[in-house]
């Protein structure tokens, strides 16, 4: 007897007809396919949201995951070996065609589930693009993992391949970090006058090759003392973000009034 799942590529289409006569959301993983540091994978940017996409879908039994989308914008890398982009035009078409495609499929609720920072932006306006086009009822819209972190959690994870990315690589198979190369490594910045988070977009996100050239390994926090067991810590606090964002989010499709 074949086993269920969760994962879209796995069933047939008369299991996905089932399936959307009772539910209506599907996890879009969306990561990146660029350098981690030394010791983390290129691939961590879509291990983690397809991870915990899985675990949110197995854990509600009202989900799907579909296919993940390795390939997007990671320009800033520019300059490392291990920089696989997309441009944004071609990014922003490419959600947009997705959103679209799965809505006229019958899905209703389309999540983004983002891994990779630098696509937040983009993601949001490629739903702002595709939404006259989707059928009516259907949504689309992105959510970074992390999002519903606390600010104190924020902290404890980190940044760009530093203790919660590469702990949480670890609990999902630690076969893929190189757990002797882990390091620590922070960009020297200038003091700012703001201590503005708009210092960061304006920076990396206007500059390709701007990671590459502010690190010397391309790891951008301390990866050194990342374990499987606080991977599985940091996981769980992803599968937490993801549900109270979802929870919040329909709240608000709910109660906010709409002309």
């Amino acid at each position: 007897m074949k086993p269920p799942t969760v994962f879209l590529d796995q069933l047939t289409n008369p299991e996905l007809e089932l399936f959307l006569k009772h539910h209506h959301t599907i996890f879009i993983p969306v990561g990146a396919t660029e350098q981690h540091g030394p010791h983390a994978p290129l691939g961590t940017d879509v291990f983690l949201p397809r991870e915990i996409a899985r675990r949110v879908a197995e854990q509600q039994g009202n989900a799907l995951v579909a296919p993940a989308l390795p390939y997007t914008l990671s320009y800033p890398h520019r300059g490392f070996a291990g920089e696989f982009s997309l441009s944004i035009t071609t990014f922003m078409a490419v959600i947009r065609d997705l959103a679209v495609s799965f809505g006229k499929s019958g899905f209703r609720r389309i999540v983004f589930l983002n891994g990779h920072f630098d696509n937040t932006y983009a993601l949001a306006y490629a739903c702002a693009q595709a939404a006259p086009d989707l059928p009516e009822g259907v949504r689309a819209f992105p959510f970074n993992h992390w999002d519903g972190y606390s600010p104190e959690e924020l902290a404890q994870f980190g940044t760009h391949a530093g203790l919660g990315e590469t702990s949480m690589v670890m609990a999902i198979n630690p076969d893929w970090v190189d757990s002797a190369k882990l390091n620590v490594e922070h960009p020297r910045f200038p003091e700012s006058k703001t201590k503005s988070p708009a210092l960061h977009s304006a920076f990396f996100f206007t500059q390709p090759g701007s990671v590459y050239r502010i690190t010397q390994s391309g790891t951008w926090g301390d990866a050194t003392a990342s374990s499987p067991e606080k991977g599985e810590a940091f996981l769980a606090w992803g599968v937490r973000s993801v549900i109270d964002l979802l929870d919040d989010l329909e709240n608000m499709f709910r109660e906010t009034p709409i002309r």
